[in-house]
């Protein structure tokens, strides 16, 4: 997601012809939309998106169970 922010905001200033980027090549200031659609390759390609999902899934489901012990009185469970 930050490739994709550096990205337009290269693309921007390239376009409004500000600052130093304006003298830029198109290549360098293209480059950030290239290595993000890299990372969503590798990511989708390498399970990393699927694990990180899953931990998300299960941080919410642990909560929601520590929410429900507590309101039925329990407290939290000691391991």
């Amino acid at each position: 997601m930050y490739l994709l922010g550096v990205g337009i905001l290269l693309l921007v200033m390239k376009y409004m012809a500000f600052g130093p980027v304006a003298d830029w090549s198109w290549w360098i200031v293209l480059s950030p939309f290239a290595m993000a659609v890299a990372w969503w390759a590798w990511a989708d390609a390498s399970g990393y998106t699927k694990k990180k999902a899953v931990e998300k899934e299960n941080a919410r489901k642990q909560a929601r169970i520590e929410k429900n012990r507590e309101a039925m009185g329990f407290g939290t469970r000691k391991k």
